[in-house]
C-alpha cells in the first residue's frame, strides 16, 4: 500500500480499535488458482503474539481453507470508512482555484500467518464470542442457547475455524492532512453535514483546539 508518511497510522491501539468497530475484514490468499478474497468477520484478541490473532469461520463448502496451509502468509483487509472530497468544500479553492478532488479513506492491513482450525471446540467458541459482541447492542440480545440445540451443533459442523497471527499492521488514515486547517474543517463539516459522519468526525477532529 503506497504509505506518504503524512498519512501513516501507526499507534497499534487505534489500529487494534478499527479492527474491533470494522470486523468485517477482507482475507487475501494465494492459492493454487491464483489470488482470492474472503469477506469474514473477524474476532480480535489483542493480548495474543506480538501485534494480535484475528479468529474467524468460513463455510466448509468455501474451498479457501483447503488451499491454504498452516503458516502461509495472508492480507487481512479493514475498510474504517471513506468518502469523495469535492474541490468546492475547501475555502482555498475559492480564492486560488488550485484544488481538485481526492478521496479520503482508513483502512488497516493485517500482515499474518494463517492456521485452519477444523474443530468444533474451537469454532464453537469463535461464533459464540463474535455472536455475544454485535448482539450487545440488540434491545434484547439473541444466544446461541435461543436456537435448538440440534440446529447449532449442525450449523457448526458446517463451518471451519480460521486463526491469523497478525505479523505487521499497517494503517492509513488519509484525512487530508496535506491541507492546510481551514480546508480539512471545510471538507470534514460537508461530510458531517451530508451524514457521512465517520470521514466527517475523523477529519474535524484533526483541527479541533484540544488536538
Amino acid at each position: 500500500m503506497y504509505l506518504p508518511a503524512h498519512f501513516e497510522e501507526s499507534n497499534i491501539d487505534v489500529l487494534h480499535d478499527l479492527i474491533r468497530q470494522f470486523s468485517l475484514g477482507t482475507m487475501v490468499t494465494q492459492g493454487p488458482n491464483g489470488l482470492d478474497a474472503n469477506h469474514i468477520p473477524f474476532e480480535l484478541d489483542a493480548e495474543r503474539g506480538e501485534a494480535g490473532v484475528l479468529s474467524g469461520h468460513v463455510a466448509r463448502a468455501n474451498p479457501v481453507w483447503n488451499e491454504v496451509a498452516d503458516g502461509d502468509e495472508v492480507l487481512v483487509i479493514f475498510k474504517a470508512g471513506d468518502a469523495y472530497i469535492s474541490p468546492n468544500w475547501y475555502p482555498s479553492k475559492h480564492i486560488t482555484h488550485q484544488q481538485v478532488p481526492t478521496w479520503n479513506y482508513r483502512v488497516v492491513h493485517a500482515h499474518g500467518r494463517i492456521s485452519v482450525r477444523d474443530d468444533e471446540r474451537f469454532v464453537r467458541g469463535v461464533v459464540a464470542r463474535l455472536t455475544r459482541r454485535h448482539e450487545a447492542s440488540q434491545p434484547v440480545p439473541w444466544k446461541m442457547t435461543d436456537s435448538p440445540r440440534a440446529l447449532i451443533d449442525g450449523m457448526l459442523t458446517a463451518i471451519v475455524g480460521l486463526e491469523v497471527e497478525i505479523t505487521r499492521l499497517v494503517g492509513k488514515s488519509k484525512l487530508s492532512q496535506n491541507k492546510e486547517a481551514a480546508d480539512i474543517r471545510g471538507a470534514g463539516e460537508a461530510l458531517t453535514a451530508s451524514g457521512r459522519d465517520l470521514i466527517g468526525d475523523a477529519m474535524l477532529g484533526l483541527v479541533r483546539p484540544d488536538k
